[in-house]
């Protein structure tokens, strides 16, 4: 019989939960540190993702391939240092597993050994059970042939002699002795095995949950092996792509000059309608003023001669001249500033500017240009909307309006005493047509990406007098 000392097995059992509480403590502290990591990886993917907004913004007017492959050598920059970072945190993750799957492992063998030792003891005290069951029959069998079942009574009667009665009382009451000693071993014997096959059964329960876990953690383990490895490929690939970029951006760069050439040429085109509309609008306000000045002329004669008429028949009739009619009042001049209070954004508030309006560094060019307009975020086919009510004076089609796309200009006429126009770039298709009157809050386009650009976005400008101005400074933004 296999017989384990209960001291050292829980010396054994001690030490063994010692080291669990300290993988879990490390465990603990390694899952806290991925934590930390993880939420500082995601950080850095969302300023990665709205510098590239903002430069893709910035790119506006470059020539669209161009402006791509500038924006992939960035993606690939930036992406490095963060697949690098998932690297090593593929690399903690794999070796974590690799602990946890050892752990498990070693878990598992020594229960998988106490239930070997359980076994062994198992058959073992069965074997014993067998013999004592069979030595108690043997015992039994032995006492029938050999008289000694016979009753304490029987001793005494049949005794020939103190001598005689002496030798069989103590052949009987060794064999009761004997038969009730074996009994209790057997009862002993059965006990312990109960007790065993018990600790047996919670052992094999413990085994079978344990290669549960010891599949999981090799699961896991392989998990975390081809992360590792899918990170370490894409390193690789983006390092070939940093190098293939940097060479095809800087063969593209000789088409940076004629395009940026392109796209002041587009804004010089719009400037100059907007010069149009403005000296146009500004005629018809000559005009209107001019006959307002006629009519408060006519006005102001036919008075002066009612008023002559009426003293003649006065004197006429020498009678006292009625006092003068009152004069024609003059036109109030109109409110200079605070019409812009009545103008609207042309997509819902959240407003989320990704390029301001103002001066700015061309990211390829290097030198400074005027972004007119306010870029803001909203997704392809969102509705655009007229900021106020007016006449459509252009809707410009994207083919040969490279830099701006499809394009929609919009008269307010006279706001507040200022002239306002505003204009919508990169509309992915027009909901109004040009000579169109529309509404405030009416749509007259669908966002896009047509023109010079790298993504859909709401390119908005406002012109007042013929000057651009930040639209975000707009009440209503």
């Amino acid at each position: 019989m296999l017989v384990v000392d209960p001291v050292r097995r829980r010396a054994r059992f001690g030490r063994a939960l010692v080291a669990l509480a300290m993988g879990a403590a490390l465990l603990l502290t390694g899952t806290t540190a991925q934590a930390d990591d993880k939420a500082e990886l995601e950080r850095q993917r969302q300023e990665n993702a709205a510098e590239r907004e903002r430069l893709a913004s910035e790119l506006e007017g470059t020539d669209a391939e161009l402006a791509q492959t500038y924006l992939a050598l960035q993606d690939a920059t930036t992406r490095l240092p963060i697949a690098q970072a998932e690297l090593a945190q593929a690399e903690g993750e794999l070796a974590a597993a690799e602990r946890t799957q050892q752990a498990v492992a070693d878990r598992l063998a020594v229960a998988e050994a106490e239930q070997a030792e359980l076994v062994s003891q198992l058959v073992e005290g069965t074997e014993q059970i067998e013999q004592t069951r069979s030595s108690l029959g043997e015992l039994a069998r032995s006492s029938y042939r050999g008289g000694t079942s016979l009753s304490t009574l029987s001793v005494v009667l049949d005794a020939s002699s103190s001598e005689e009665f002496v030798a069989q009382y103590a052949v009987v009451d060794t064999a009761v002795r004997t038969q009730t000693q074996v009994l209790d071993d057997l009862e002993t014997i059965t006990a312990v095995n109960r007790n065993r096959q018990e600790r047996q059964d919670a052992v094999a329960q413990r085994v079978n949950e344990l290669k549960v876990q010891a599949d999981e953690a090799v699961v896991a383990a392989d998990a975390a092996r081809a992360s590792a490895a899918d990170r370490t490929a894409e390193i690789q690939q983006l390092m070939a792509d940093q190098e293939s970029l940097a060479a095809q951006l800087e063969a593209a760069k000789q088409s940076l000059s004629s395009s940026m050439a392109a796209a002041q040429a587009a804004d010089d085109q719009l400037a100059s309608r907007i010069a149009e509309i403005v000296a146009e609008e500004q005629r018809l306000e000559r005009e209107r003023q001019e006959r307002e000045r006629q009519e408060r002329e006519r006005l102001e004669r036919e008075r002066a001669e009612a008023a002559a008429r009426a003293a003649r028949e006065a004197a006429a009739n020498n009678r006292p001249a009625p006092p003068p009619p009152p004069p024609v009042p003059a036109p109030a001049p109109p409110s200079s500033g605070g019409g812009g209070a009545s103008l609207i954004p042309p997509v819902p508030a959240p407003l989320y500017v990704t390029s301001p309006y103002g001066y700015r560094i061309h990211p390829l060019a290097g030198y400074q240009w005027m972004h007119d307009g306010v870029d803001l975020r909203s997704s392809c086919g969102n509705p655009q909307v007229a900021s106020a009510s007016g006449t459509v004076t252009d809707t410009r089609p994207a083919a040969g309006n490279d830099s701006h796309g499809n394009q929609v200009l919009i008269n307010h006429g006279i706001i507040g005493g200022d002239s306002y126009i505003t204009v919508y770039n990169h509309l992915t298709r027009f909901a109004v047509s040009a000579g169109e009157t529309v509404q405030q809050g009416q749509v007259i386009g669908y966002t896009g990406a047509t023109g010079n650009v790298t993504g859909c976005h709401v390119h908005f400008e406002v012109w007042r007098n013929g000057a651009t101005i930040d639209p975000m400074r707009l009440p209503a933004f």
